[in-house]
């Protein structure tokens, strides 16, 4: 169900406790944060300052920047370390993750994953296992029920076009960011299709996978939420079964930076 973010978000100014079984999400408007910029470039290592440079709209780089130095500001609370020391690497499918080498090993403990699409981003950190988020704007001239087609498994083809018409597109962006923040979790890309496992989607079915080909074991490895998005926003999570509480956050900038 989608709900306003304001009425769901709690503002935060500090670095809440991330406990055993918890898994926190962090909710940004990233246009309305752009006065952030100078303040968050610093803590970018070169490396991400070169990838930000390659982005050929203003936008993209900002959005970038933003969202970059922001993970690293939240990072940086949970692990109480100083957040421009922290490394980030790229996993061979993509994910980003921290290098623990020479660290102690702390930064294995604490798992996260970002999403961003038009001007929102969600930042998702669990201790508990592997953590994936999905945001998505939704676009007029995406056509849902040809992508369904494509990449959906037969089942939720199936169901989708049962459904009445003019509940096509929500079930589709329900359905899309469900499976997407499922496959982000598993963090092996494009070698887990789409179309090996499915979720819930219709109108009132809380979100959980339904079907996977790996087994019923992997339908209790794993437990979905829908997130509240604003109007035109759909988001989901996936997280392991363990983490059985789920806090929303919306950062107080000038607080955390301070």
């Amino acid at each position: 169900m989608q709900a306003d973010t304001d009425a769901a978000w709690e503002v935060q100014a500090k670095f809440p406790d991330l406990g055993t079984g918890a898994t926190h999400v962090w909710m940004v408007d990233l246009e309305a944060s752009q006065a952030w910029l100078d303040r968050l470039n610093p803590v970018l290592s070169d490396e991400e300052r070169v990838r930000a440079a390659r982005f050929h709209f203003l936008r993209d780089r900002t959005h970038f920047t933003l969202t970059r130095g922001l993970l690293r500001v939240l990072l940086a609370g949970y692990l109480q370390r100083p957040a421009f020391d922290l490394v980030l690497r790229i996993g061979a499918h993509g994910k980003p993750f921290l290098d623990s080498v020479g660290t102690g090993g702390s930064e294995s403990a604490l798992h996260f994953n970002v999403s961003h699409s038009g001007g929102r981003a969600l930042l998702a950190f669990c201790r508990e296992g592997e953590v994936g988020v999905d945001v998505e704007r939704i676009r007029d001239s995406l056509e849902g029920e040809r992508l369904a087609e494509r990449f959906f498994s037969p089942r939720e083809v199936a169901e989708l076009q049962a459904l009445p018409p003019e509940q096509v597109e929500a079930a589709f962006f329900r359905c899309w960011t469900r499976k997407e923040a499922y496959v982000k979790a598993r963090g092996i890309g494009l070698s887990l299709g789409l179309d090996t496992f499915a979720v819930s989607f219709r109108p009132g079915d809380p979100a959980r996978l339904v079907w996977s080909g790996e087994g019923d074991q992997e339908l209790h490895r794993w437990r979905l939420w829908d997130l509240p998005a604003p109007p035109r926003y759909f988001a989901a999570l996936a997280c392991p079964s363990q983490a059985t509480s789920l806090r929303l956050f919306r950062p107080s900038l000038e607080a955390l930076l301070s």
